[in-house]
């Protein structure tokens, strides 16, 4: 099993970083590559489309909104693994900051796992990222 975490530190307090992404429907929101999202089953799954139209299931497994902390695992995605499970987790740091972790396990299927590692290394980099850009406008 291959694991992977990106993390970033925003000027911005946990509880209006959580406001935002702590939403299991709430992508859209704050990552461009998620236009769409909608929720069924009651809210415990969220069937995403990113831009070029593809389509991710993903369940809800696990929701603390007083440790703003969500971890869920994907039922369908274009991606070469299987047994993925990731959580995103805002942290309250000192001085009004937050440090938001976004970390991922999964088994690289059909792909080396430095190229797994990399992939998702690379989308969680790059939407923490979009995300801090989202509250610093």
């Amino acid at each position: 099993m291959a694991t992977t975490t990106a993390s970033i530190d925003i000027p911005v307090p946990a509880a209006r970083v959580w406001q935002l992404i702590g939403g299991f429907d709430s992508l859209p929101d704050w990552l461009p590559y998620i236009p769409t999202s909608t929720l069924s089953e009651g809210g415990r799954v969220r069937s995403l489309e990113n831009e070029e139209g593809g389509v991710i299931v993903e369940r809800l497994e696990a929701f603390d909104n007083q440790a703003r902390t969500y971890s869920y695992s994907i039922l369908q995605a274009p991606f070469p693994v299987t047994g993925y499970r990731s959580t995103l987790t805002v942290h309250e740091v000192s001085g009004g900051q937050s440090r938001v972790e976004w970390s991922g396990t999964f088994t690289p299927a059909g792909t080396s796992e430095e190229e797994a590692i990399t992939l998702f290394h690379g989308i969680y980099a790059e939407g923490l990222a979009t995300l801090k850009k989202t509250l610093d406008a």
